[in-house]
């Protein structure tokens, strides 16, 4: 129970974001309105994912030190699973456009980044998967993932701030952060970030164990 505390913290919480993200009371802001809701998803999962894929870097770093396999393995599960919240999170934000910029995709600069990012993410899969040697597979890996996380970072958060956006915060644009009904989205929106970033990570660790378990039983 003591090791496991964490997985019933994340059960928590996303029952708690569930329950209260569709049913609780939301303010209601201006062409927002019920789609406000989606603050709890779209954003905590893009919150998560960039939580994972710096974690993907730790271990990367971490292999390239030390050669342990099982850095590999942390390392490529994160990006992994930051790729399956990174399309929750553009999926959901599409959902997000429709009733409020009139339209699943108008090619918004934060849009666009973000699907160039998830292609460079998905060119890391393709990497790996054209290296037979295993030693040189992780090392290939590992550098991409390092690269790849440094140019991902400004891509979506700097970009799009110098030109001309919808998302809030970009572009001129204010945040939420400014008006006085955030203060109550808050109660939702930080217990979403922890409970869908610990998911993540739970989702990691059974992956890793599931490698580890294969590799023992090719031994």
């Amino acid at each position: 129970m003591k090791k496991n505390w964490w997985k019933i913290l994340t059960v928590i919480l996303l029952v708690y974001t569930l329950i209260i993200g569709f049913l609780g009371e939301v303010p209601r802001m201006p062409i927002l309105n019920e789609s406000i809701r989606n603050l709890f998803f779209h954003v905590p999962m893009w919150f998560g994912m960039i939580i994972i894929l710096t974690t993907s870097v730790y271990h990367s770093v971490l292999y390239l030190n030390h050669q342990k396999e099982k850095n590999d393995f942390y390392a490529v599960e994160s990006v992994n699973i930051g790729i399956l919240f990174g399309f929750l999170g553009l999926v959901t934000g599409m959902i997000w456009a429709k009733p409020t910029w009139g339209q699943y995709w108008s090619g918004d600069p934060k849009q666009n980044a973000s699907a160039i990012g998830l292609l460079m993410y998905l060119a890391y899969s393709v990497l790996r998967g054209s290296i037979a040697d295993e030693q040189m597979r992780a090392k290939f890996s590992a550098v991409y993932a390092i690269f790849a996380f440094a140019i991902f970072i400004p891509l979506i958060f700097i970009l799009p701030r110098l030109t001309d956006s919808l998302h809030p915060g970009n572009g001129g644009n204010p945040g939420f952060n400014v008006y006085d009904q955030a203060k109550s989205l808050r109660l939702i929106f930080y217990p979403a970030v922890i409970g869908w970033t610990l998911l993540g990570w739970w989702l990691i660790t059974l992956r890793v164990r599931m490698r580890i378990w294969a590799v023992k039983m090719i031994e």
